[in-house]
C-alpha cells in the first residue's frame, strides 16, 4: 500500500482523471480522423449508435448545439452513410436520426478492440472495488452534467 496520506491520495486521483480524460480525449480525436468526421459528428454518432434513434431537437439538447449546427451535423453524417433521417410513423411531423449499419461497422472496427482490453483492466479488481468504481463513475458523471448546466446557466 501506499505511504501516502488521505488528501494526497484524492490529489493523485484527481489528477489520473484529469490525464484519463485527456487520453480519452486523444482516443476520439484519433478516431474521428478515421472515420473522417469532426468531433461533434463523432458525438452525435455516438449518441445515436447508444441511444438508438432521436428527433433533431433530442440530439441537439444532448449536444449542447444550436439547431442550425444540428441540422448541419446531421447533413454531414447523412453524407457520409452514418446516419439516416426518416419520419416518426406515430407523428409524421417528427423527423428522427438514426444510425446506419455502416456506422455501427465503422465505429465497431475503430472502437471494437477498446472494449474487451478495459474489461480485462477491471478483471483485476474484486467486486467490492468493482463497486467503489462504478459509484465514482456515476456520481462523477452526475457531478459533471451538473457543472455542464450551472456553466450553461452562468451564459
Amino acid at each position: 500500500m501506499s505511504k501516502q496520506t488521505r488528501a494526497e491520495l484524492i490529489e493523485a486521483i484527481t489528477t489520473a482523471v484529469v490525464v484519463f480524460q485527456e487520453a480519452t480525449d486523444q482516443v476520439d480525436a484519433t478516431a474521428a480522423i478515421e472515420l473522417g468526421v469532426n468531433r461533434t459528428d463523432l458525438a452525435c454518432i455516438g449518441l445515436l449508435l447508444r441511444l438508438g434513434e432521436l428527433t433533431a431537437g433530442e440530439l441537439a439538447e444532448r449536444t449542447q448545439l444550436s439547431p442550425g449546427a444540428t441540422t448541419a451535423a446531421i447533413e454531414r453524417l447523412e453524407g457520409a452513410g452514418y446516419a439516416v433521417r426518416t419520419r416518426d410513423e406515430a407523428d409524421r411531423r417528427r423527423v428522427l436520426v438514426r444510425p446506419t449499419p455502416l456506422a455501427e461497422s465503422r465505429v465497431e472496427q475503430v472502437y471494437g478492440p477498446i472494449r474487451p482490453a478495459g474489461q480485462a483492466i477491471l478483471e483485476r479488481y474484486t467486486r467490492a472495488e468493482l463497486e467503489v468504481i462504478h459509484d465514482f463513475l456515476v456520481r462523477g458523471t452526475k457531478f459533471q452534467e451538473s457543472e455542464a448546466a450551472r456553466i450553461r446557466a452562468r451564459g
